[in-house]
């Protein structure tokens, strides 16, 4: 309830206004028997025929009231109930935007998925009955009672009897729907990540013939939510019928009683219909009171998960009164760099150590699970170090702002990710402002200007959804023109060369080296080839540095870039490339 006061705070004007239309509809209900109360015991009963015309009138006005504040009503109710909601996902999606790499882990891409979206529906439903009931029950009820009061206080100790057992039915029904609620939802996340993982691993499903499998797996889940569904189904049928049944046991009693009383002459015909008007008006009110108190528990899971969203501080944060990184960019050093994953236990990078300046390329090399990729991930502050620094221009990332750090950057990531859109648009994203000729250079230094024009579209070629119209070469090759095009002080390639063939590798390299000589080139390569010319390799071991230097030093001085390089490269080669001096072996 927390979280939905607080975004309607932003709508007061249109709660008030929710809240005088309540009043119109209120008038309208509660006036009319009293009228026709009046009607039927001061005008038929007595032959009054003006009398009547009189108050035909009255009733025709008061229906008019009635029925603009219904409309208004409905209509502030659906505006508000949309607004916040829109707010909400609003808000969670840009706090998403927020988190690093930790917190995606935590909540996972399909929970994160179903928080934006279903459970964001399920508070809109819920505020929408909120607000045609919270505010007109309360109103409904005390009228009603004190009109019930009024006609008959005997009939209304009959109303009176009720009120405790609803109050107990909508008290069990809440604690047992909650639980039921958590599950479903969890089961909703469940559904999303099997799905999720189903569509964009299909190739995979298919190469395995595991269909059966993923069947039986999603199965497993939509029959756990099902199960869950019918259990809140059910437990909200039963509900409404036994409500009815006790509105119909004091209907009953009060026609019953009602006709004694007639038939003493403590009651008048027309004070029974208005009371037995009154007493629906009281029941339906109570009823639909029930109904948002039987909506609550799912509402109050969902809120509570997009609480958890919008309460979590990333551990990246951007610093308060962040510095602008100042250009052009000087160096770039690790200074005795430590790093711990969040939730393991041993250093991924150790005591790491190395600078470089403008115009030079650093690369790393390693083998599989040395931290290679975790270093460069570091740069852009997709983690933050746990012990030493990392410095531009001399002074700490953590400092800068992360939109100047990140600004200052071109990170062309290990696995090529494209978006649904033309060629152009995705080259665009790392310079919205890009020319034409800029998107075509960057194109040409990424060797992709060739295959783009071979498509029907050419820059205006849509990709598809997850790029299935583009080969994975492809993919790398538009992912290095985003970096590029927005000619960054800063180039990070982590593995962003290893679905390319050698000659388009050679042409490519050869192309960036004229495009990056007044920037900072990181490469995280598995392609010895790759990095022959690099100015600094640094070779990483269980994350750790065991070496670092130029090619031909490393083959002299480290065995485990020795072993590296010579699983690749021919003898000749490796005799060639190393030069004078000899190698590690």
């Amino acid at each position: 309830m927390k979280l939905i006061f607080k975004y309607l705070g932003h709508y007061k004007g249109w709660c008030l206004l929710d809240f005088l239309s309540v009043f119109g509809f209120a008038l309208t209900e509660l006036g009319i028997p009293t009228l026709m109360a009046k009607m039927i015991d001061g005008g038929v009963m007595k032959n009054d025929t003006g009398y009547i015309h009189k108050m035909w009138l009255t009733i025709l006005i008061i229906s008019f009231i009635g029925v603009t504040g219904i409309i208004l009503l409905g209509y502030c109710c659906a505006r508000i109930s949309s607004n916040v909601t829109a707010d909400m996902r609003s808000d969670v999606f840009a706090r998403a935007q927020s988190f690093s790499d930790t917190e995606f882990g935590k909540f996972g891409v399909s929970s994160m998925i179903t928080r934006t979206n279903n459970d964001a529906f399920q508070v809109q439903m819920f505020l929408n009955m909120l607000l045609r009931t919270a505010l007109m029950t309360p109103v409904m009820l005390v009228a009603s009672y004190v009109m019930i009061l009024y006609a008959s206080v005997k009939l209304s100790l009959i109303v009176a009897a009720t009120i405790p057992i609803i109050v107990l039915g909508v008290v069990i029904v809440a604690r047992l729907s909650k639980p039921i609620s958590e599950k479903q939802q969890d089961s909703q996340d469940g559904m999303n990540r099997i799905t999720r993982e189903n569509l964009t691993g299909i190739r995979v499903v298919r190469a395995f013939t595991n269909d059966k499998y993923e069947e039986k797996r999603f199965a497993g889940e939509n029959e756990q939510y099902a199960s869950c569904s019918k259990k809140m189904f059910l437990l909200m049928q039963l509900t409404q019928p036994a409500f009815f049944l006790i509105m119909n046991i004091a209907s009953v009693l009060i026609y019953w009683r009602g006709a004694q009383l007639l038939g003493i002459g403590q009651l008048q015909i027309g004070q029974l219909t208005a009371f037995v008007v009154y007493l629906f008006h009281a029941m339906m009110s109570t009823m639909l009171f029930c109904t948002v108190f039987m909506m609550y528990p799912r509402a109050a899971v969902s809120a509570h998960r997009i609480q958890q969203v919008l309460d979590t501080v990333p551990l990246v944060r951007d610093p308060v009164g962040g510095l602008q990184m100042q250009k052009p960019v000087r160096d770039l050093t690790f200074d005795h760099v430590t790093f711990v994953y969040p939730d393991g236990d041993e250093p991924v990078l150790q005591d790491v150590s190395f600078s470089v300046r403008v115009g030079q390329t650093i690369a790393f090399v390693g083998s599989t699970g040395s931290g290679k990729s975790t270093l460069v991930n570091l740069i852009p502050r997709f983690y933050d170090v746990t012990g030493g620094s990392i410095q531009i221009n001399g002074t700490d990332i953590r400092e800068y702002s992360l939109s100047s750090l990140r600004g200052a950057m071109g990170f062309i990531p290990q696995k090529a990710f494209l978006f649904h859109g033309t060629i152009a648009d995705n080259i665009r994203f790392g310079k919205e402002d890009a020319s034409k000729e800029e998107v075509e250079h960057a194109a040409k230094v990424a060797q992709a200007y060739d295959f783009i024009m071979e498509k029907p579209g050419g820059f205006d070629e849509t990709i598809e959804e997850n790029s299935v119209n583009t080969s994975g070469g492809q993919r790398q090759r538009l992912s290095i023109a985003r970096a590029v095009v927005r000619q960054p002080q800063i180039y990070v390639f982590d593995d962003s060369f290893s679905a390319l063939d050698f000659r388009t590798d050679a042409n490519l390299r050869r192309a960036l080296h004229s495009e990056t000589q007044n920037a900072i080139v990181a490469i995280v390569a598995q392609r010895v080839s790759t990095i022959l010319d690099a100015d600094c390799i640094v070779v990483l071991n269980e994350g750790k540095v065991v070496g670092m230097g130029t090619h031909q030093q490393l083959l002299r001085t480290c065995p485990i870039y020795y072993e590296i390089a010579a699983s690749q490269l021919t003898e000749a080669e490796l005799q060639e490339s190393a030069g004078e001096g000899g190698n590690a072996e």
